[in-house]
């Protein structure tokens, strides 16, 4: 693996990364949600992609893709891992989403290209970062109370927003992915919220890889 030759990639497309609004339909009629995960010990990349009618948040597609694994797991590289499975799913879609949300990082990530952004530029559609975990930046405490924000800052630069969706709740981390400026991110998140710590896409996204109870109850109704 030359990791010389990833580094160099992962710079160069994070200089393309458009880090304002570019939506080509507003409001956004239909959001997307995607989310990876491993099969089989990391041999098997699974990926989802669901597509919610907006503002109804009601699904109207899901697709999933399983690919056998490209690339072992290298922390700060892991888009690379990611997006051939998620490119698989969105090649399956029927419905093609006006805003995109990624379970992962956009340009929250030490060289400023998480999966959010890296698969938004293969795409090339408004995308957002939703990621639980901090990957890069500092930030001050959150108050305990939904809704408490703060922005989350590397070297000087604003990366994205560490926001409380739900009460007894670790935050969420949310960056611009692709086309869509920092607090449009946050704007979108948010108004895709319905009680649960996961935005309703990203929420969905997950249901749908891991057969969650909900997705399984729908399916049958």
């Amino acid at each position: 693996m030359d990791m010389q030759a990833l580094r160099a990639e992962q710079l160069a497309r994070a200089s393309e990364v458009v880090r304002h609004d570019d939506f080509e339909v507003m409001p956004p009629r239909l959001i997307a949600g995607a989310d990876v995960g491993f099969e089989q010990g990391g041999e098997v990349t699974r990926a989802a992609l669901v597509i919610l009618e907006y503002p109804s948040l009601t699904l109207i597609e899901h697709k999933v893709a399983r690919i056998a694994t490209t690339m072992p797991y290298i922390p700060g590289f892991l888009s690379f891992r990611e997006y051939p499975a998620l490119l698989a799913a969105w090649q399956m879609l029927e419905h093609q989403p006006d805003l995109l949300f990624v379970d992962g990082h956009g340009i929250s990530h030490p060289r400023r290209l998480g999966v959010a952004s890296h698969f938004g530029l293969l795409v090339d559609v408004p995308t957002i970062g939703v990621a639980k975990k901090r990957l890069c930046g500092k930030f001050e405490p959150l108050d305990a109370e939904p809704g408490a924000l703060q922005p989350l800052n590397d070297k000087g630069e604003q990366l994205g927003w560490v926001w409380r969706s739900k009460k007894r709740c670790n935050p969420l981390f949310i960056s611009t992915g692709h086309r869509v400026g920092m607090d449009s991110a946050l704007h979108w998140v948010q108004q895709c919220m319905q009680g649960y710590r996961l935005p309703e896409p990203t929420r969905w996204a997950d249901a749908v890889a891991s057969g969650r109870p909900a997705f399984l109850r729908l399916q049958q109704g």
